[in-house]
């Protein structure tokens, strides 16, 4: 078996030869690292899936060491960052072909999918965060893509929220190393970890979901190209925070029922609150971007219940998410890409000229609300399920009122747009290949949702995720 710091190290080195290459090769250089990534990442998930030992140490130091972990949480969350990333960067051929810094795009994207690697298979806290803040200044660098004032406010104002949770966590992870004298994840496994650290830890795992209170950057996010903001918003950026929820709180450290209550409280007001706000929202980025926070809300809530199945349908929960959400912004892309506006009050009446766009969106709002056989239905119907079993009521009443709040808000962006009278006529009638990519992301948002909890994905994560 290839060693597991190969799916690391294929972005990384690939993201700093994008950059030396001429413009005109980039994209298909770009490309090919994330599909060799990809690959990679399956012979990684079929290694762990055959019980085979994949973790690895390159070197150890006293604070620091090269050492990397390739466990079920590890290669499933890789492989579908790296599935979803690839599809949008297939996406981004045809929609960033006459943006004349596109390079600048691919060489960012790709530097930012292998530090998402190196965070999700660290084994040591202080490498993790390393990568983690890799992530902050790639982000950082593709929301201000277009690099005008309000471009690089939005890019500032992400950066500087996300930086106060990073610092936050550094202090965790410092506090961590002096009173249990080590960052080895491995050796750290069934510690009891107080609640002052277990809040410096968490400060900064809400600002990177865009959690309440450090919310308010992400929506600002969608002034970015539409490949950026569902690359962030839905594929890797955003899944981080829940991954290190996961990794930390879920396998490692134990944690007291105090702090566990304390984030579903938290999770289920961000769910209210982000869905509200999306409600009467009418830019079609900012809605898709308060829908992306509430929805993180469930998969934390799951995770806090810390029940035996938490962490699998946590998994399946982000799998669900990251496919449908990735290709409702990719729907928004296409629709600005036709007529100039992401203001939904200024739209309407596109469903006779972009069917299939209006059907790939369909299929993939329906797997967001949670409506059956669509595979976003079970991990959400589980989670209302298993927050009223533990005794949550309120939280498990909320979240159903969420879910209908998600309806409402998704439904509404397709009346909206699709439906009604044409206001804005749209600039080419003809066929976009955009949409193929969508229609991907759509009908495997269908299929994967067939069979319930015997479905595929459910299959396979309680196959890598032992109980």
């Amino acid at each position: 078996m290839i060693p597991v710091y190969v799916v690391i190290l294929v972005p990384l080195i690939g993201a700093f030869l994008v950059g030396l290459v001429p413009a005109r090769f980039k994209p298909a250089l770009a490309l090919t690292i994330l599909g060799i990534a990809l690959l990679a990442s399956v012979y990684a998930l079929s290694g762990v899936l055959a019980n085979k030992e994949l973790s690895s140490r390159i070197y150890s130091g006293e604070w620091i060491s090269l050492s990397f972990i390739a466990d079920g949480l590890a290669v499933f969350m890789a492989f579908v960052s790296l599935l979803v990333s690839f599809l949008i960067c297939v996406y981004s051929l045809e929609y960033m072909k006459e943006y004349k810094d596109r390079g600048d795009f691919y060489f960012w994207t790709v530097l930012f999918i292998g530090a998402m690697m190196g965070l999700v298979f660290s084994g040591n806290l202080l490498l993790l965060f390393c990568f983690w803040e890799i992530t902050s200044v790639c982000s950082w660098k593709l929301i201000g893509f277009h690099r005008s004032e309000k471009d690089t406010k939005s890019a500032d104002k992400a950066f500087l929220v996300t930086f106060l949770g990073a610092a936050l966590m550094l202090a965790g992870i410092i506090f961590i190393y002096l009173t249990k004298g080590t960052l080895d994840i491995n050796i750290l496994k069934g510690i009891s970890l107080n609640n002052v650290l277990a809040f410096l830890l968490l400060g900064g795992i809400i600002s990177k979901s865009a959690q309440i209170p450090f919310q308010t950057w992400l929506p600002d996010a969608g002034v970015a190209p539409t490949p950026v903001t569902a690359l962030l918003h839905a594929a890797v950026l955003v899944k981080i925070g829940v991954y290190v929820f996961a990794r930390f709180f879920s396998l490692t450290f134990v944690a007291s029922p105090l702090f566990m209550n304390a984030v579903i409280i938290l999770s289920v007001f961000t769910i209210i609150v982000a869905a509200g706000s999306a409600l009467v929202e009418n830019n079609m980025k900012r809605i898709l971007a308060y829908s992306t926070t509430s929805q993180l809300g469930y998969i934390l809530l799951i995770l806090a219940l810390n029940t035996d199945i938490s962490l699998k349908v946590a998994l399946v929960y982000i799998l669900a998410h990251s496919l449908a959400k990735a290709g409702l912004f990719l729907c928004a892309g296409i629709i600005e890409h036709k007529t100039g506006t992401k203001d939904i009050n200024r739209l309407g009446g596109l469903l006779a000229d972009m069917p299939f766009t209006a059907l790939a969106y369909l299929l993939c709002a329906f797997s967001v609300i949670g409506m059956p056989p669509f595979l976003g239905f079970w991990p959400k119907f589980i989670v209302v399920f298993m927050a009223i079993k533990e005794g949550q009521i309120l939280a498990g009443s909320l979240a159903i009122i969420g879910a209908l709040f998600t309806l409402f808000y998704l439904m509404r962006l397709f009346e909206k747009v699709f439906l009604g009278e044409i206001k804005i006529a749209v600039k080419e009638k003809k066929f976009s290949p955009m949409v193929i990519i969508v229609m991907i992301l759509g009908i495997l948002s269908l299929l994967l949702g067939l069979g319930g909890k015997i479905s595929l994905p459910f299959n396979l994560v309680s196959t890598l995720i032992k109980s």
